[in-house]
C-alpha cells in the first residue's frame, strides 16, 4: 500500500491549497493506490515515461526517486531512458541520465 502523500500541501498548501489537495488525496490517496488494477511500480514506469517525453525534469527527478521506492532499479530506470531516447528525443536522455545518477547514486 503507497504511503500517505504530502508533497502538495508541503509545497503548495499556503499558495494554491485545493490543488495540493488534489494532489495529495486524489491522485496520490486514490489514483495512486488502485494497486490491484496497476502496481505503483507500472504507475511509476508510466509516469516516469509521460514526464520524459514532456521534458518535465524537476518532476520527473521526483518520479525517479519514487519509482526507486516503488522497485524500479537504476539498470531499469537507464533500460527505460535509452527506450525513450528514440521516440522522444536524444537530448532529453540526456538530461534523464544525469537525473538517474543523482537519484540512483546518492549516498
Amino acid at each position: 500500500m503507497a504511503k500517505k502523500q504530502t508533497a502538495g500541501r508541503n509545497k503548495l498548501g499556503d499558495l494554491a491549497p485545493k490543488f495540493a489537495e488534489l494532489n495529495d488525496d486524489v491522485l496520490f490517496g486514490e489514483v495512486w493506490a488502485r494497486e490491484e488494477q496497476l502496481s505503483a511500480r507500472d504507475r511509476s514506469m508510466i509516469t516516469i515515461a509521460a514526464l520524459f517525453s514532456a521534458g518535465l525534469y524537476p518532476q520527473l527527478k521526483s518520479h525517479l526517486a519514487l519509482g526507486k521506492e516503488n522497485g524500479i532499479t537504476k539498470e531499469e530506470a537507464v533500460e527505460i531512458v535509452t527506450q525513450l531516447a528514440f521516440y522522444c528525443g536524444w537530448p532529453k536522455a540526456w538530461s534523464t541520465f544525469g537525473l538517474i545518477r543523482e537519484v540512483y547514486e546518492q549516498k
